[in-house]
């Protein structure tokens, strides 16, 4: 997922003891944070605190429903070149697949990983070279699967042909994840990122979304008014009403008050889901919405995929190849290495924007170095578990942290847990596979909108009054919109007589946030500029160095590894293994990016939160 969207500063969303526990335990949980912190905001729980149990699932769940539009968008999105748009019963299993991996690669990286508070879900990044490489002719769905009434969803040819492109997704994502894995154990990640500036990242980010409007405009147009009243009440609650507390009853200190909670600033796309999932319920009760297949409006019916949650099994263990052996195709594998090289350096932005809000120290290079190479691993098993996707860090939740003031790494560890508790129960994914189409279209065009603007945002660096800076940018994104939409008109202009290298191009070539990228990388890298004028003497900010002791405690290994085990100079030579330097100070790295809109007091980035979707 892509980085918050900055806005101006608003007030605090909990007030008063704060949401359900906001209070003081006894032993002083409730404080600012630590001196020398980098939050701006006193915290209810650091990092390091451990909050009563009720809190921690309470917060867990709130983490789960928050992350929970990404979760459920991509597997959605894949379904249609998947031959599933007939299928909602294995869109569940692919729903409930992505909340089982995602709660296992969570876990990974907050024992192992970063070890910040950072949740863990399926990318975007991932979305538009898997398109292109499905939309390749030898992928391409047969005429009969896109026909419900020809399509048997227990035969053996319609199970054949959605698993056999989703075995050729997991295998090109398992390999494309140990590019990132070599990337980040292997300490390269740092030197990347010299050559990464805001002229390569907006292209490239702006181009994650901007060729799904496609998409998302064929779904909101199944019924226009459904996906208006969709649309019109997720910018409705998180835009007009953020700001309007509703009180809720607590307990606390062995009595019952109430507290202030910004509902709507926290769940307005969960909001506005669910009231236009009941209009949608109500007008097919009442029969107003037309009941013939061929009928404008009849995908706006809920009892289209009634019988999902019938036949839908109550528990469902997902496991490694659960659709079949994987397949590989070198054209995928470098379509996705290049959705792999956008996910890093989104990741990279939120770990600095994570340890600022919950009063952490600057990540260490070796943290950074160690976050990259799990989320690579986490890609690996989204890929053996066939969730058709890969796994990133999901800014929204970490945006979450600065509106809740909860910063403990535990919180994280049981959303983690929910995720698999979610994954497995099968009802969880076949509820959210019966969503009508134009409530999912209404959700993705808000959602794309929000992620097009998240990559025109660290222009905010850059002198955009240079007439070599807008030529960078404009001709960037122009030609990552035009060369993908002529490559997919005309397939056979680009045969070189070699098929795999043909489907290398045409993957590419038809990928747009690659072609933006890459020509905003080379051209930036270039065309002369001083680092002022490129952005990136603001971009490159310098983080002070803290005490070796709180860097190791926050961001070492469990159980003393490498500080107490697992001390020889073969492990520490290692560029991911946590060690201390010399002389009671430790390297707590330089900040080669800042993605979050953010100034040096964190204002921006909490604000941040309030146009995040």
């Amino acid at each position: 997922m892509s980085s918050a969207v900055a806005g101006p500063e608003h007030p605090d969303p909990l007030r008063g003891d704060g949401v359900l526990t906001f209070h003081d335990d006894g032993r002083g949980r409730k404080k600012a944070g630590h001196p020398g912190s980098p939050s701006s905001s006193p915290l209810a729980y650091h990092i390091l605190d451990i909050p009563p149990w009720y809190l921690c699932i309470i917060m867990g769940v709130q983490h789960f429903l928050t992350a929970l539009g990404g979760l459920v968008a991509v597997p959605l999105i894949l379904a249609k070149d998947l031959c599933l748009q007939h299928d909602p019963l294995t869109q569940s299993y692919l729903i409930s697949t992505m909340f089982f991996v995602s709660g296992i690669c969570t876990l990974l990286q907050v024992f192992l990983g970063v070890r910040l508070p950072i949740l863990q879900g399926g990318t975007f990044s991932f979305l538009a070279p898997s398109l292109a490489m499905l939309s390749l002719p030898a992928w391409k769905c047969p005429e009969w699967t896109l026909n419900a009434s020809q399509v048997n969803t227990s035969s053996p040819e319609f199970t054949e042909e959605w698993q056999k492109r989703i075995r050729e997704l997991q295998g090109v994502i398992m390999v494309a994840s140990c590019f990132q894995m070599l990337v980040g154990f292997s300490g390269l990640i740092g030197y990347l990122m010299r050559f990464i500036g805001p002229l390569t990242i907006a292209p490239t980010i702006s181009l994650v979304a901007l060729p799904l409007f496609d998409s998302a405009g064929n779904d909101a147009g199944v019924h226009w008014g459904i996906s208006a009243m969709t649309i019109f009440l997720i910018v409705l609650f998180s835009q007009y009403l953020k700001n309007i507390a509703v009180p809720v009853p607590i307990y606390g200190r062995k009595k019952c008050h109430t507290s202030e909670f910004y509902l709507f600033q926290v769940f307005p796309v969960l909001l506005a889901l669910c009231i236009s999932w009941l209009l949608c319920f109500v007008l097919t009760e009442t029969d107003t919405l037309p009941s013939a297949p061929t009928a404008y409006g009849y995908l706006a019916r809920t009892d289209t995929k009634g019988n999902v949650l019938s036949q839908a099994p109550w528990f469902r263990f997902p496991y490694p190849g659960q659709w079949g052996f994987p397949t590989i195709s070198l054209a995928g594998v470098f379509g996705i290495i290049a959705g792999v090289i956008s996910s890093m350096v989104e990741s990279v932005g939120d770990y600095y924007a994570c340890a600022r809000l919950v009063g952490a120290p600057p990540p260490p290079k070796h943290a950074i170095n160690r976050g990259i190479g799990i989320e690579g691993l986490g890609c690996l098993l989204a890929g053996a578990w066939g969730t058709g996707n890969g796994t990133t860090s999901y800014s929204e939740n970490v945006g979450a942290l600065g509106i809740t003031k909860v910063g403990s790494r535990i919180v994280i560890v049981t959303a983690g847990f929910v995720l698999l508790l979610m994954g497995v129960f099968g009802k969880i994914g076949a509820a959210f596979a019966t969503i009508p189409t134009p409530v999912i279209g209404g959700m993705f065009l808000v959602m794309f909108g929000v992620i097009t603007a998240v990559g025109i945002s660290s222009l905010q660096y850059v002198d955009m009054n240079s007439s070599r800076n807008l030529f960078v940018f404009g001709f960037s994104i122009y030609c990552g919109l035009a060369i993908p939409n002529w490559v997919n008109k005309n397939p056979g202009r680009l045969q070189t007589g070699i098929l795999q290298l043909d489907q290398v191009i045409q993957v590419l070539l038809t990928t747009g946030m690659f072609v933006g990228g890459f020509l905003g990388f080379l051209l930036d890298n270039t065309i002369p500029g001083s680092l002022e004028e490129r952005g990136l003497l603001a971009w490159n900010e310098i983080q002070e160095s803290e005490e070796t002791s709180k860097v190791l405690e926050i961001y070492g290994l469990p159980c003393g590894i490498g500080t107490k085990f697992c001390t020889s100079s073969g492990f520490q030579s290692l560029p991911f293994w946590p060690r201390p330097e010399r002389g009671g100070k430790g390297e707590v790295g330089v900040s080669q990016l800042t993605l979050c809109s953010q100034d040096s007091s964190g204002g921006h980035l909490k604000g941040a939160t309030e146009t995040r979707m």
